[in-house]
């Protein structure tokens, strides 16, 4: 009893021998436990060359990744053993490019509408019928031939750069829905604006109106379930994309569906920068003014966004939306801008960057001027090569960051990529006024790729995302004219400016930009 008293003393000198056994056991067993750990502790670190070298020949053989991004992961798992390889599994781990949204009902659907006009272009028919085109029609080829993205050409577009004008007018369609609402958003936070919109949303779903909510495991890891059943209950059907295991275990966090798509009946669509969150309307005091771009679209560009929307869909909850013409058909539309307009997707399923491959070829067909604008600009080494030509051949280049980080590693890379295009010739601006959120290029006042993918290695090849690729001189001038605006409230990075930064700055670029295949 000697052993059992000095342990049973720990639950009071009255308590019975069957507790004081109880006590004892349980702290044998954590002692036993201890031990374990401790050996297989001494076991790892004891192999850890070893260990490490297996981890490495995973990395570099068993997935098919660029030079730089393995280097980067070699490093990491050099300065970092074992936990290197776990940062690697959650944010590192290809796809293996699956076709995860082929949907047999619309594959169908769409071949024949490609097949169409890629002879149509052929044959200049589609020049002639879509001028704005001609300098284009191989970028079109491209995007209909990988990205199976139907060129139309009678669709209005409206511009949004102000989150309390978007979400209006966002409003006031949802009010005036007949048949069905479908919202996707990479985030939602469930607060003031939010509210907003879940009392329209219930208020049509008690009308008949169909409403869906697609959204982001990762984006929308901190809203509740509670507040997803309550949508449920009142008739509102949602969806996760990539949802957490065990409710915060991401295994998928890497890979992020960064598309913000709204479609109304088939007839008006969204698509753009802006969230839900009460920050997208400047209500945050940490990032004060959000300065954004979002695109409504009303014609049959909106035919593309839904199929977008019922891919996604599709996958996350099941449910085949193709299944039915109901939101495929929609009746003719009068246009006033007859806006040439080709939606494209892309995300690590994709076996090409499509969007990347987009600005790409836009920066090398440009012969006066590239407008960028975007939150994050980390290019890879083709669109960073491809810019710097640019530059060297008396073309204009401009772009336009925040002055602020959201987060501060991708910052300082960007900034670090920023002036290496300043040192060359280009014109780079920090916008001063808040937070600068919009992503696009502009190219020649003749065709501009706005919509949710930002200008770095992420939304290239890890992101799920959507642009618009617009072929129209009216509206390429009205969005320099605006990139032109924001220039009032920006300060311009010279070479003066760049040269004098602080060793702190410095050290935080280089940093940064070695980490920056992995941000």
């Amino acid at each position: 009893m000697g052993m059992l008293e000095r342990v049973g003393g720990k639950i009071g000198k009255n308590a019975g021998w069957h507790e004081r056994f109880a006590c004892c056991g349980k702290g044998m067993v954590i002692g036993v436990i201890l031990e374990n750990i401790r050996t297989m502790l001494e076991f790892i670190f004891g192999h850890l060359l070893f260990i490490n070298f297996i981890l490495a020949v995973i990395i570099i053989f068993f997935q098919r990744k660029d030079p730089q991004s393995v280097w980067t992961w070699l490093l990491l798992l050099y300065f970092i053993p074992i936990l290197g390889f776990i940062f690697y599994l959650f944010l590192g781990t290809d796809m293996h490019k699956q076709k995860m949204f082929r949907i047999k009902e619309i594959e169908d659907h769409l071949n024949d509408a490609i097949r169409k006009q890629e002879y149509s272009l052929r044959s200049e028919a589609l020049e002639r019928e879509s001028p704005s085109i001609a300098d284009y029609a191989d970028l079109v080829m491209y995007n209909l031939d990988v990205a199976g993205a139907v060129l139309t050409n009678d669709n209005d577009i409206m511009i949004y750069k102000d989150g309390n004008e978007k979400f209006d007018a966002l409003l006031k369609d949802m009010e005036n829905a007949r048949r069905y609402i479908h919202i996707q958003y990479y985030i939602i936070r469930n607060d003031v604006l939010f509210c907003r919109i879940k009392d329209v949303l219930a208020k049509k779903a008690a009308e008949g109106v169909e409403v869906r909510i697609l959204y982001d495991g990762m984006g929308c890891r901190l809203v509740k379930k509670s507040c997803w059943r309550e949508l449920n209950s009142q008739g509102i059907k949602t969806s996760e994309f990539f949802p957490a295991v065990l409710r915060r275990l991401h295994l998928r966090m890497n890979y992020r569906n960064h598309r913000k798509i709204v479609v109304i009946d088939g007839k008006i669509g969204y698509v753009g920068g802006f969230n839900i969150g009460k920050e997208y309307i400047g209500l945050e005091k940490r990032f004060g003014y959000w300065r954004d771009t979002h695109l409504r679209i009303v014609g049959s560009a909106v035919d593309s966004l839904e199929i977008r929307f019922a891919l996604d869909w599709n996958y996350a909850s099941k449910e085949n939306l193709f299944l039915t013409d109901k939101y495929r058909n929609r009746e003719p539309i009068s246009s006033k801008q007859h806006c040439d307009v080709q939606i494209v997707s892309s995300g690590p399923d994709s076996r090409y960057c499509t969007i990347r491959d987009n600005y790409l070829r836009l920066i090398g067909k440009a012969e006066k001027s590239i407008y960028i604008q975007t939150p994050y600009f980390i290019p890879d080494e083709a669109i960073l090569a491809a810019l710097m030509i640019a530059i060297r051949s008396g073309i204009e280049v401009n772009v336009m960051i925040p002055c602020k980080p959201d987060h501060p590693f991708v910052y300082w890379a960007t900034y670090s990529y920023i002036g290496d295009l300043v040192m060359e010739g280009a014109k780079c601006y920090t916008y001063s006024e808040g937070f600068l959120h919009t992503k696009g290029m502009i190219v020649d006042d003749k065709v501009l790729c706005y919509g949710t993918a930002n200008m770095d290695i992420r939304s290239f090849a890890l992101n799920f995302e959507v642009n618009a690729v617009i072929f129209h001189e009216g509206l390429a001038r009205r969005m320099r004219e605006i990139f032109e605006e924001d220039l009032k409230k920006s300060k311009q990075i010279t070479k003066n400016v760049y040269m004098g930064r602080s060793l702190l700055i410095k050290f935080k670029e280089q940093v940064c930009r070695l980490l920056s295949p992995l941000l």
